[in-house]
């Protein structure tokens, strides 16, 4: 019944900006933390970044200062704001809800040098 869906992905120049969208439903939504995770091609499924039910956040060395996560309780959404896109950015996207085994289908991101 949890669904969570990815939205924002793109073709983007290295420096640009893109906005990823995680839209969760079938969930209490404040209840849990979220988390972004990207896989390249060839390599295995890396953390991005947390949010946690409070609001705080962590991430991944090789995205900080870059990236930005953040949720809005009243829309069951979770935003990945990713800024100075580089190329090694290159992945699908996935958001997921770890503690309940939760996976959205994940979004392309492309970045072009």
């Amino acid at each position: 019944q949890v669904q969570l869906v990815e939205s924002g992905g793109g073709l983007v120049q290295a420096g640009g900006s893109l906005r990823l969208s995680c839209a969760a439903s079938g969930i209490t939504f404040r209840s849990y933390n979220f988390g972004w995770y990207r896989q390249a091609p060839g390599k295995q499924r890396e953390w991005v970044a947390t949010i946690r039910t409070g609001g705080s956040s962590n991430y991944a060395d090789s995205v900080k200062g870059r990236f930005t996560i953040s949720r809005d309780n009243s829309k069951n959404t979770v935003y990945l704001q990713m800024n100075s896109l580089k190329p090694e950015d290159t992945a699908v996207y996935y958001c997921a809800a770890p503690t309940r085994n939760a996976w959205g289908q994940g979004t392309q991101v492309t970045v072009s040098s």
